[in-house]
């Protein structure tokens, strides 16, 4: 990871770990970010701007000190200078300090590799991918709205998880593509490691659920 790495703060975009993420690129200093990128490494910070962002999105508001490395696996750079670029998760970081030399944010970050897993926790990683595939049958997921971008959508809209989808990658790619506020994917971005990862998200989706299905109870879910 580069000494300074380019952040792109959004308000509700969390890019976690081995998940690909599609971005329209339209502001000016996001664009020079992107040239800057495409000449550099192709690394990218993706961060999470903090409530109240809007009052000052011209300038620097305030984001979350954790956030997720990408490398651009796309690159197409429109005729107006506009770009659609493809991001693929590589590590989570912390931002250490920023650097305010460019017209786009710039930081200095400290890499958050995840603790390592023992057996134990392999084993609790594989209830919860249990619990998941049982929470995403339609019969249950009703009161989770799946986008179409959710691994293995099918058609019909039901969410079959890939049998050949590693639990990392399985557990990463839901926290991203489920339709869950961006604060609650921050939070699951900064779990220490996958299991507590997985852990968290099954007892999210369980309260969405219970929450759904409670008369006089407002709606989490969207």
């Amino acid at each position: 990871m580069s000494d300074l790495l380019p952040l792109f703060p959004l308000p509700n975009v969390v890019l976690f770990p081995n998940v690909f993420l599609p971005l329209h690129i339209f502001e000016p200093r996001y664009r020079d970010m992107v040239a800057d990128a495409v000449a550099s490494d192709r690394l990218i910070g993706m961060v999470l701007l903090r409530p109240g962002w809007d009052k000052d999105y011209e300038g620097r508001p305030p984001i979350y000190g954790v956030g997720c490395s990408g490398v651009m696996t796309h690159v197409e750079r429109l005729p107006d200078g506009r770009y659609n670029i493809v991001l693929r998760g590589l590590e989570r970081f912390r931002i250490v300090e920023e650097d305010p030399e460019r017209s786009y944010r710039r930081a200095l970050v400290e890499p958050l590799p995840e603790r390592p897993l023992t057996s134990d926790d392999r084993e609790a990683i594989r209830r919860c991918r249990h619990k998941l595939e049982t929470l995403l049958r339609p019969a249950v997921a009703g009161d989770i709205r799946v986008p179409k971008s959710a691994p293995g959508r099918s058609r019909a809209g039901e969410a079959k998880i890939p049998e050949a989808m590693s639990d990392e990658d399985l557990v990463n790619a839901l926290a991203q593509y489920l339709d869950l506020e961006a604060l609650e994917k921050q939070a699951l971005l900064e779990q220490p490691c996958l299991r507590t990862r997985a852990t968290s998200l099954v007892e999210l989706l369980e309260m969405k659920i219970m929450m759904a299905r409670t008369p006089g109870t407002s709606h989490v879910a969207h």
